[in-house]
């Protein structure tokens, strides 16, 4: 008999509460650690330079944005659900490409189970953009239906866009030159 086979059979008689007590405080172990390892990882990041937060933007733009130039690339335009990277994004256009605030188009895409009232709450709160300068779209995508839980996008998805040629092909450029310094 081939030792593994030894090794597994020996394993198999022991009762079984016991591995699953010993799963149990292996998982408790690996949480405390992950945790560790979280709060000193934060320690490392400080508030970003101009720089910093150019590159940033630029990174976040080229992972999400939206990039095509078929339609002559006349918008920056971003989307997501994830309300920190939106913050984040914002900020880039705020403090980097100076955006004015009027300039931001903002629509929210919601599934007909969430409250229209409370995403515009959220997303308001969360970008410091007014309640009355958002716009609802309602989703509904036959290609994802029964697949993901229906609370999965509590405050639906936001689309964020700013109308100007000239800031998306500054932040192509930005991206092409990060691509040249790999």
């Amino acid at each position: 008999m081939p030792a593994y086979q030894k090794i597994l059979e020996k394993k198999s008689n022991y009762p079984k509460e016991l591995f699953r007590k010993y799963n149990q405080l292996k998982a408790q172990k690996v949480q405390v650690e992950n945790q560790k390892i979280r709060k000193k990882a934060i320690q490392e990041i400080r508030r970003f330079s101009k720089y910093e937060l150019k590159l940033v933007g630029a990174a976040l733009y080229w992972g999400e944005g939206y990039k095509s130039e078929k339609s002559g690339g006349d918008c920056v335009q971003l989307s997501n659900s994830d309300p920190y990277l939106v913050v984040l994004f914002l900020r880039f256009l705020r403090e980097i490409l100076k955006i004015p605030e009027e300039k931001f188009l903002v629509s929210i895409r919601v599934h007909p189970n969430i409250d229209e009232k409370d995403a515009i709450k959220f997303w308001s709160k969360a970008t410091a953009i007014p309640k009355d300068r958002f716009r609802i779209t309602r989703q509904i995508s036959r290609a994802s239906e029964g697949k993901r839980p229906r609370n999965s996008l509590p405050y639906g998805t936001l689309d964020l866009r700013v109308n100007s040629r000239q800031n998306f092909f500054k932040i192509k450029g930005w991206i092409d030159g990060i691509i040249k310094n790999l």
